[in-house]
This record gives C-alpha cells, structure tokens and sequence, in this order.
C-alpha cells in the first residue's frame, strides 16, 4: 500500500467544512465506543455490528447523515480497531495496561473508501460529493498520482495539521524493488551519546532535533498563555506553536529515512536491537531524549528499505551486547559513563562498537529460518500500512 500526500487548496468555508466533516467522524466514533460500552453481555457487538450502528447513527442525527455512508462506516472501524486492540491485549495477557478503548477529544481527520468523492481529470482536483459542502478543492505536491489509475485508491484521507489540511491517498501498488550497491554485514547499536554505531566503527551523529528547537518551542507555547481565550489571536498562538512541533517531526521523519535507505542500499545483512522503547521511556530523567533520537521511527524506515532492496534485517535481544566482549565472549561489567571497553584478552574498543559487533555476531548465529526479509510497511511517507490503522499511531 502506498500512501501520496497532497496539500490542500480552498476557501476558507471549505475548511470549516472539513474541520465540520472531522467533527463527525470523532462524533460517530465516540458514539460507536459508548454502544460497545453500554451493549449486555449476551449481545455480540463486532465489526458488522458497528457498521449496522453507523446507518442507525444517520437515521437519528441530520449532521451524521450528511457525512457520505463509508465514510460513516470508516468511523466505526477506527472504533473497533481500538476494541479489538483490547481484546488481543487481554488474550495474549500483555503486561501492564490492556488499552481499554478511550473517548477521542482531538481527532483531526476524515477518511473516505471508494465513495464519496471524484478525481479531476486532470487529477490535480479533487471533489468531494456529500452534503458535508467541502466541495472542489486544489491538491499541490510532487507526487506522481497520474501514473496511477483511479480504480486503484482504495482510501482518501483528509487530514488537519498544523501548517494547514492535507489529503492522502492509499493506493494498491507494490513496493518498487531497487538494486542494491553492496553486500556487506552490518550490526547498528543505537544511542543517546550517537544516534547509533556500528560494527564497522562509524559513529553517526545524534541530531537533537527537539533539543535544538526546545527555547523556541517554549517561547511559542508561552505566547498562547499570554492570549486571552476564545480569541483569535489566542488560536494564532496555537497553530504557530503547533508548526514548531511539526516542523520536528518532520526533521526526525527524513533523517531516519535518509539514514535506513543508506544502510540497506550497501549491506545485505542488517542487524539491530529489539528495544522495547515504550518500557525504555518510563525513566523520566531519559524519557525527553529517547523520545528525540526517534528509535522506533528508524527501525520502521529500515523494515521498509529492506523490503525495497532485498536486504536481510534482524531484531536480536540486547541483553549484555554491552557487556560482553565481541573477541573472546567474556563478560567485562561496566556501568553506563564508562564509554571504553577493555577486556583481559587485549580488545580495546569503543563501548557501543563492541556492542554493535555483538549484536551483528548474534544475527549471524541464528538459524536460517529465523533470519527473514522484514516486511516493512509498503509506503513512502510511513503513515501507517493502510489509512484506517494510521488512526491509533
């Protein structure tokens, strides 16, 4: 599944429309959790179940009724998705909270099927066919939407963000495979110190996005204090301060990219740690900067790029990668600001290429059924792999 994103060109009624279509959606999900809640035990309440809601849903309310009908069902999907979230949860006995499904307060977009809405010749315009008053709006990017036939688009997605509303498209396509430039065996040991080393004893330097940005982020977010509510210049502050979050995320999402299509484009093995970083986060005193290095988002990038380039990539456990010696095995403790691994065997290395070695050691000591192709997420701009678990990311 690929997803195109297009900004999003129209008149300001046509915001307000959209923010209007946005409001339903939240709306009609809120309403399908509370029916699940509410339901006796006796009544089977899935995903058939909460599409049927959504038709009683438009019979009941006239701004439900103006949403178009899949549109309406896709609501109900967002919902269950976090119902079933639940219950696998509950059924492989997860650790910790289960994720009981929770009332949305800020959603921010809207999400069409295959009904709902029309394609411009041209396809640079897009209308949009219920009642909600959208209309015809301007869609400007770079992507090449043309090459793609229209009965391919199984969803169009209208998204709020803070530099203005933008549309995607997920189309049925397969990932484009590329040749790789090399074949080389490659283990990555991830860090604050580094953004991560590796076992040919590279260090790739930790960019620190939120760091860097963090005195004006403050600077703007004390400026919405300082507007009193319900104004406008107040809501001004708001959007400023959310662009400067934006603008972040979108630094954190290219630089892991750019990195995870470096390191599969040369290597045919890749290995990296299985981090749980949602345990990892926990530790309020780190939790700020494990949180900017953006573990999670380069390890979906390199998942993705392996699939694109055939490249072989393993999650292996990380215990005592840091403590074990990668020449002789023998474990050599260590506390954390000691940053230089010394072993009686004579190893003199940098504490996180050590690590690196082990991790790439430990990938290539696995069976050959173990090591597989990750199937990445078959997209460009890694919003998730279809539109409708996007939702709960």
């Amino acid at each position: 599944m690929l997803v195109l994103e297009y900004k999003v060109k129209g008149k300001q009624e046509q915001y307000r429309a959209i923010d209007e279509a946005i409001r339903t959606t939240q709306f009609i999900r809120n309403k399908a959790i509370r029916y699940w809640m509410d339901a006796p035990r006796e009544q089977k309440v899935d995903k058939i179940a909460l599409n049927n809601y959504s038709t009683a849903l438009r019979k009941e309310f006239g701004f439900v009724k103006e949403l178009n009908s899949m549109a309406c069902q896709a609501a109900t999907e967002r919902a269950w998705l976090s119902i079933a979230r639940f219950y696998d949860n509950c059924k492989t006995k997860k650790s910790g909270k289960k994720g009981f499904p929770r009332f949305q307060k800020d959603n921010r977009s809207v999400e069409y099927k295959t009904s709902g809405w029309s394609l411009h010749p041209t396809k640079r315009r897009i209308f949009f066919t219920d009642k909600k008053g959208i209309g015809e709006v301007r869609l400007l990017g770079k992507w090449d939407i043309q090459t793609y036939p229209t009965k391919l688009i199984k969803r169009v997605r209208l998204v709020r963000k803070g530099d203005g509303y933008y549309c995607q498209f997920a189309v049925d396509v397969d990932i484009k495979s590329e040749q790789r430039t090399g074949n080389g065996e490659l283990g990555l040991d991830v860090g604050l110190e580094f953004f991560y080393s590796d076992s040919n004893g590279h260090h790739e330097e930790n960019p620190r996005f939120l760091r860097k940005a963090e005195k004006v982020i403050k600077h703007a977010q004390r400026q919405i204090y300082k507007k009193e509510k319900g104004k406008n210049q107040r809501r001004i502050a708001r959007q400023r301060y959310a662009r400067k979050h934006l603008k972040v995320s979108r630094q954190r999402n290219e630089h892991s990219k750019r990195l995870g299509r470096c390191v599969c484009k040369v290597n045919a093995l890749v290995a990296y740690e299985d981090l749980t970083v949602k345990n990892m986060v926990r530790n309020h005193c780190l939790a700020k900067s494990i949180n900017d290095a953006a573990w999670s988002l380069f390890r979906r990038w390199l998942e993705y790029f392996a699939r694109k380039f055939d490249t072989t990539v393993v999650a292996v456990n990380p215990r005592m990668t840091s403590q074990k010696c990668s020449d002789c095995g023998t474990v050599v403790k260590k506390s954390l600001s000691t940053r230089t691994h010394k072993c009686v065997c004579g190893c003199e290395l940098q504490r996180d290429v050590n690590a690196a070695i082990n991790i790439l050691n430990l990938a290539k000591g696995r069976d050959g059924q173990s090591r597989t192709n990750a199937v990445g997420v078959g997209i460009n701009t890694l919003l998730g792999e279809n539109l409708v678990g996007q939702i709960l990311t």
